[in-house]
């Protein structure tokens, strides 16, 4: 259980950096420069320890879902960007897959 502790710290991690990136303005704003660097950093180090017990596919897929949804939702609180139906139809999608490979998929963790 504490590898999918170290997968969510990975992912806040990854969203909060994600989110700077736009604050950064191309890296001319030194604060949320720093704010990108160390939080992908610590994102990939949280990562990495996932992947002694989580199977790397699952362990990226389940990144990848929940990043783009909380990405989306930070673009929302922060930067007012609005989905429109399509995105909110595929976000669903793309939760659905995660949801789907943590009920239902054999890969097993070691």
């Amino acid at each position: 259980m504490k590898y999918w502790g170290f997968l969510l710290l990975a992912i806040l991690a990854e969203t909060a950096a994600t989110t700077a990136l736009k604050a950064s303005a191309q890296f001319t704003r030194f604060w949320p420069s720093v704010v990108v660097v160390v939080g992908y950093g610590v994102a990939f180090y949280f990562l990495s320890l996932t992947l002694k017990s989580i199977p790397v596919g699952v362990a990226y897929a389940v990144w990848s879902g929940i990043g783009i949804v909380l990405i989306t939702l930070a673009g929302v609180v922060f930067y007012k960007q609005i989905p429109d139906a399509p995105a909110l139809l595929g976000l669903g999608l793309i939760l659905a897959g995660v949801i789907i490979i943590n009920l239902f998929s054999k890969t097993s963790a070691h």
